[in-house]
């Protein structure tokens, strides 16, 4: 698989990374992806079967559940992680891959992470 990602700037790299993170990392239905995207403000996490082509569980601080929220952005992509594993385990999913999607494993990415172990998903 060649892709060719011209250009310049923070979202040309962002994919470039994710790219090249994706050649390696594929989803299979015993042990599916777990894809972390980040904004600047919410986060957003999927567990994604490649092999079908599916999203099969997903969970993001755009729910209703985070309507009334407060704290700091790091504590909500933890609660992100925590719930991608309760709706994971309930579909019988218990390993995936981690997928950070071309960033960096650090503060929120890894509290996602985090909150997916904490919840009883192995990575």
């Amino acid at each position: 698989m060649s892709v060719a990602i011209l250009g310049k700037g923070k979202k040309v790299a962002l994919k470039r990374r994710h790219v090249r993170i994706r050649k390696r990392i594929s989803g299979t239905p015993e042990r599916p992806r777990l894809v972390v995207t980040r904004s600047n403000r919410h986060m957003v996490a999927q567990v994604v079967d490649d092999t079908k082509g599916i999203t099969l569980v997903s969970a993001s601080t755009l729910q209703a559940d985070f309507a009334g929220f407060e704290g700091t952005k790091t504590e909500a992509a933890k609660k992100v992680g925590e719930l991608i594993a309760e709706k994971a385990k309930a579909a019988g999913i218990t390993a995936v891959v981690f997928d950070r999607g071309g960033n960096k494993y650090t503060g929120r990415v890894a509290a996602v992470a985090d909150g997916a172990r904490e919840g009883g998903l192995a990575l």
